[in-house]
């Protein structure tokens, strides 16, 4: 099979064979277009050492040039460009403590993680697979390059790769390599906190979510997300419910798009659950105020994978929320709108949609009417322009501080009974409504418990 590969990284091959070296695109990019996929990065290795690479190129970067890359700059892209290496030991279960460069390319393919990682290619000589990647691309399945427990122990993080990948593509993973992962799991308390986010994130927006079940059956869960295998051992004995509390969380996941904020509100919006659980004297299990310990709990988390304080704020935000259910009027619309915010209310949306289709059919189609009804009111509020927050009110601080309000937690408290009085009705949103003086006189006295 020919692989077409952009202009930019054809012509650093052209130019590197030119020199008299090897050289050949790698890794993912082949992958990818073996695959029919755009490649997002064009990787290149080549037998030239990094100072031969920089003496053929006007612009390179010396981005990670003791193992060998050089980036190098073609126009305004870059293209990493890697000299053939053997790795020396790995001492902490992530990096080679040192690297030897090689001249062979089999002995670089060695190193790498997995067999459809592992090919290389050029136009003259074709593709270079000598560990069965892409028999492994056709059979579906993720297989260690060599010894399973070798390529697992230099480096943990492969453990989880190993889950991503199967998830991304859909794949099985091997049995031997299955096997090494049960046996190497724990040797993911190495790995840094930044690392395990980003592959928990892209094994959980991948078009497979599910696969996190294999992420728990092989024990990977139990070192980098306890909390999800608590959820996993606990039922929901429930006529609302179909799952125990972690299938369900699964399930919710394939029902929402593959959004970050969605899915890790998905994957954590029950995570408190086994906390909250209780069971009454008929047998049935219940959760009160799981939503709210599920804040803390995932507040927990995310500090503990080192993610943002934004993602942390919305995914904490519709985890709040995400049970809270209402009689379906605009005025109770409007209110929702205003706990939630502008921003997430649409999110929120899909995390009550994709909720309701993890639980039982038990008043399924009463609650997706609901949820319908408050999309119907949620449009005709937009289209109205409706007043949701603060900003939104027809006065602000300036028009009360005309009136003779004075600057301070006064102002702050009064805007904040106008908004409740135009939430209940629309129409009140005028100037003249708000800042009647009477009217005023009156809001600020309540304000006040006079």
């Amino acid at each position: 099979m020919k692989i077409i590969i952009p202009d930019n990284p054809k012509k650093i091959l052209e130019v590197i064979h030119e020199a008299g070296f090897e050289a050949y695109i790698v890794g993912g990019c082949v992958r990818d277009a073996l695959l029919g996929r755009q490649p997002k990065d064009w990787d290149i290795t080549t037998n030239a050492m990094p100072e031969d690479v920089k003496k053929l190129f006007r612009r390179t970067v010396d981005t990670g040039i003791q193992h060998g890359t050089v980036t190098v700059m073609m126009g305004k892209e870059g293209y990493e460009v890697t000299t053939y290496r053997i790795d020396g030991k790995y001492e902490d279960s992530r990096h080679p403590s040192e690297v030897t460069f090689t001249r062979d390319l089999t002995e670089d393919m060695k190193r790498r993680d997995f067999t459809i990682n592992a090919m290389a290619y050029n136009d003259e000589e074709g593709l270079i697979d000598r560990f069965g990647g892409e028999q492994d691309l056709k059979d579906r399945i993720i297989r260690c390059v060599g010894v399973p427990r070798e390529r697992l122990t230099e480096d943990a993080l492969r453990i989880m790769r190993a889950v991503r990948f199967a998830a991304q593509l859909d794949y099985e993973i091997e049995e031997q390599t299955v096997e090494a992962i049960r046996e190497l799991a724990p040797n993911l308390e190495k790995i840094s906190a930044e690392r395990v986010q980003t592959e928990l994130v892209k094994i959980i927006t991948s078009d497979h979510p599910e696969k996190i079940k294999t992420a728990y059956e092989l024990g990977i869960t139990a070192v980098v997300l306890p909390e999800f295998d608590k959820c996993m051992e606990t039922p929901q004995n429930n006529k609302h419910h179909a799952y125990n509390v972690g299938d369900h969380i699964i399930e919710s996941m394939k029902h929402v798009r593959p959004d970050r904020i969605l899915r890790l509100t998905m994957l954590l919006h029950d995570i408190a659950k086994p906390d909250a659980m209780s069971e009454d004297e008929k047998g049935v299990h219940h959760f009160y105020d799981h939503a709210e310990l599920g804040v803390d709990a995932a507040r927990a988390i995310f500090r503990r994978l080192k993610f943002d304080r934004d993602t942390m704020d919305r995914v904490c935000n519709l985890i709040r929320y995400h049970d809270d259910r209402f009689p379906v009027t605009d005025k109770n619309v409007r209110k929702m709108m205003n706990r939630v915010g502008a921003e997430d209310f649409p999110y929120w949306m899909e995390v009550r949609y994709a909720d309701t289709m993890a639980q039982s059919d038990y008043m399924r189609d009463d609650k997706l009417d609901d949820l319908d009804n408050i999309r119907e009111q949620y449009r005709l509020i937009l289209e109205r322009k409706e007043c949701i927050t603060i900003k939104d009110l027809a006065v602000n601080g300036g028009d009360l501080k005309e009136a003779g309000i004075k600057p301070g937690p006064e102002m702050g408290r009064i805007l904040k009974a106008m908004l409740s009085d135009v939430l209940e009705e629309p129409s009140h949103n005028t100037r003249e409504y708000l800042l009647e003086p009477e009217r005023l006189r009156d809001v600020f006295m309540k304000d006040h418990g006079e």
